[in-house]
């Protein structure tokens, strides 16, 4: 995958340490070039500091309580395909495996009307407490106003 943004690189970074125990940059890099992502020991080493990851005893993690990462803003652009409103929800599509780490930045966005979210592959179910909010947060979602 040539190409690929800091965003995308970040947002592939966050879903392979919550699918699998990285213990190692090493390991890291193995797991990325995987998926067809070649990057440096130093970019990565910046990365995982970008990110605010911490070590733990099952690898690396996101600092509890942290807010750090990309923003909503930053990921969607490169990971957002589309949202749209169905009845309280609005169903975001994303690129696979990208669901998780933008479903993240978009908890951390704070959006006053979210009520919860869940996160797949490459959807997520943003639950609102009516249609109308629905409705009026898709089109917020996919930057367009």
């Amino acid at each position: 995958m040539e190409g690929v943004s800091k965003a995308q690189r970040h947002g592939r970074i966050l879903a392979l340490i919550a699918r699998h125990e990285v213990h190692t940059q090493q390991q890291l890099a193995e797991l990325l070039k995987q998926e067809g992502v070649d990057v440096t020991q130093v970019t990565l080493s910046r990365d995982i500091h970008d990110l605010g990851l911490i070590k733990t005893g099952r690898g690396y993690a996101t600092g509890k309580g942290e807010t750090k990462g990309p923003t909503f803003w930053t990921l969607a652009p490169d990971l957002l395909l589309d949202a749209r409103a169905a009845q309280n929800i609005v169903v975001v599509k994303t690129h696979a495996g990208h669901a998780m780490s933008l479903c993240r930045a978009l908890d951390q966005a704070g959006f006053p009307e979210v009520v919860g979210t869940v996160a797949g592959d490459d959807t997520i179910l943003v639950v609102t407490e009516s249609a109308k909010e629905a409705r009026e947060l898709a089109p917020r979602l996919r930057g367009l106003e």
